[in-house]
């Protein structure tokens, strides 16, 4: 890292700035990726090429005032949430088992059907988590507790959550949460030992979901070659097409709008592949820089998290932290064949009203958390008073 980058990344002030142009970069790339992605099969199902693209800039417009009035609230505020995360999280995933209100997308039982809108609790689930989580180890940590052990203290809750999710057979979810936990409980100062020893009975616990689930054990078994004559038409056909569009792209891509792999090859084009269709569109250089942005975004989330005086801050902003990186890793990873398919979303690109507001929640938390250090706070008070002479 050169001197001149050292030096603009010692300036706190510049975390913020970076985390605010990185989410807003992202989500206006995953407006127009969303566009180019949906267009067909919006005409299909909507009958309107533009019907699902102006629903996602609906849930940009409401996320963007909710984040600012989020990264208002104090401290108490938030503690005052915090202390019924896990039963609001609870609740709201077992509305889905109530018969006629969940709705099944794939053999997964993981929304709210509502007469405009699909709601995906487990979203602000994993939000709700994160705070509650946050809450119980900054607890411990004010109390002197040392000989707590932090996985007894979450993990039950955490477990509880996922089964939840389970229940809904959303495996995808699940393994995200359960990242969360691991980062949560790494950053907490757990015992290697212990954290490794838990990794390995959740290996298990996965290892046996797979291989009691029919489909996917499937989509497991084609990671390596979907192409396979036996597979390519049936569990690798997503992981098939996906390849052939970020091959097909090259560096520069075919140009924006031009996928052909969108043209019903490629199921969950603007969700789930959205990663696809931007390699196949924008060619190499286009992937590279949405993961750009996305590393720069995660990197000051955790900058803005080291510097926070209060405990359960840096909590919520590591746990934050790993809900993005998990669950990019997760969706790059399954859109080039390194992962099995899981079905998560792209954070902040792919489709989904409930995904974007529930990350920008949790961009409202984190901003707050950079608006309460005083260094922060005063430089962007000088630079409002500098902007305010130069126009006066």
């Amino acid at each position: 890292m050169s001197t001149t980058s050292q030096k603009f990344l010692a300036k706190p002030v510049n975390n913020f700035y970076i985390l605010a142009i990185s989410a807003l970069a992202l989500s206006l790339i995953g407006l127009v990726m969303v566009f180019s992605a949906s267009s067909i099969h919006a005409i299909d199902t909507k009958g309107n090429a533009v019907a699902i693209v102006l629903r996602q800039l609906a849930f940009f417009v409401i996320s963007i005032p909710v984040a600012i009035y989020l990264s208002q609230r104090s401290l108490n505020q938030w503690r005052l949430l915090a202390r019924f995360g896990l039963l609001i999280s609870a609740i709201i995933l077992m509305v889905l088992q109530i018969p006629g209100v969940g709705k099944t997308v794939n053999g997964n039982t993981n929304w709210i059907a509502l007469p405009f809108v699909d709601i995906q609790p487990s979203e602000l689930a994993k939000f709700l988590l994160i705070l509650w989580a946050s809450f119980m180890l900054a607890n411990k940590e004010r109390n002197g507790k040392t000989r707590i052990n932090v996985f007894l203290l979450i993990g039950p809750g955490f477990g509880f959550i996922m089964l939840l999710v389970m229940l809904g057979h959303d495996l995808g979810t699940t393994c995200v949460i359960a990242a969360i936990l691991g980062g949560l409980l790494f950053v907490s100062g757990i015992e290697l030992r212990i954290l490794g020893s838990l990794v390995a009975v959740g290996a298990v616990a996965l290892a046996g979901l797979i291989a009691t689930a029919g489909y996917r054990a499937a989509r497991f078994l084609v990671v390596l070659d979907p192409f396979a004559v036996e597979d390519y038409k049936n569990a690798g056909w997503q992981p098939a097409h996906s390849l052939l569009g970020l091959a097909s792209g090259g560096i520069f891509g075919v140009g924006l709008g031009g996928s052909r792999q969108k043209w019903g090859n490629l199921a969950e084009a603007h969700t789930d592949f959205i990663f696809a269709v931007i390699g196949e569109e924008l060619g190499l250089l286009g992937t590279l820089a949405v993961l750009a942005l996305l590393a720069a975004l995660i990197f000051s989330i955790f900058k803005i998290s080291l510097r926070c005086a209060d405990p359960m801050s840096r909590y919520v902003g590591a746990g934050i932290g790993s809900w993005i990186a998990v669950q990019t890793i997760l969706n790059v990873g399954s859109a080039t064949s390194v992962l099995p398919v899981v079905g998560v979303t792209l954070p902040f690109v792919s489709y989904g009203g409930s995904a974007l507001i529930s990350l920008y929640i949790g961009l409202g938390y984190v901003f707050g958390s950079a608006l309460r250090d005083p260094e922060v706070k005063g430089e962007l008070q000088r630079a409002i008073e500098r902007r305010r002479l130069r126009t006066s």
